[in-house]
């Protein structure tokens, strides 16, 4: 994480939760029109629009009294979504069970990208069953560049 991101979560995270959310993952990106801070806020309820707004407006004053970014910027909350980014070791352990897509910083045996079912984590490693029948293979934590769940659709 870098060192402006570390920083904006230091800030954000005890504003949003005060308010009852989780600050599941945030991000800070260049668009056309300067840069856009998004935040991904979640609770065991589910997130609705109002949630969005009521976070919107106490991160906005905070981040004006505070202004820890330089130039113009956009903010944007919402939902982790479906397909959300397991920013956390925490995530790890919440969603074990679930289908997960990882993507690797580096090689591990001629492979980058792993998929499969989430069995939790053991320290600093991460248990993922890839084929379904025991196959698990544990991948460092640091060494993952990208999680996310698959989205399950019950019929």
């Amino acid at each position: 994480m870098s060192v402006i991101l570390e920083r904006l979560n230091e800030l954000l995270q005890p504003c949003v939760e005060a308010m009852g959310y989780e600050l599941a993952d945030l991000e800070l990106q260049r668009g056309n029109r300067g840069q856009v801070l998004r935040l991904f806020i979640d609770r065991e309820a589910g997130i609705a629009l109002d949630d969005c707004e009521r976070v919107s407006g106490q991160v906005s004053a905070l981040l004006d009294v505070e202004d820890p970014i330089q130039g113009h910027y956009s903010l944007e909350v919402s939902s982790p979504g479906l397909d959300r980014r397991l920013a956390k070791p925490a995530h790890f352990d919440r969603f074990a069970g679930r289908r997960v897509r990882i993507r690797m910083r580096g090689e591990l045996d001629g492979r980058r990208n792993f998929s499969g079912t989430l069995r939790g984590r053991r320290g600093a490693t991460v248990v993922v069953d890839c084929n379904g029948g025991g196959g698990e293979i544990e991948l460092q934590l640091d060494d993952i560049k990208a999680a996310r769940l698959m989205p399950e659709f019950r019929t």
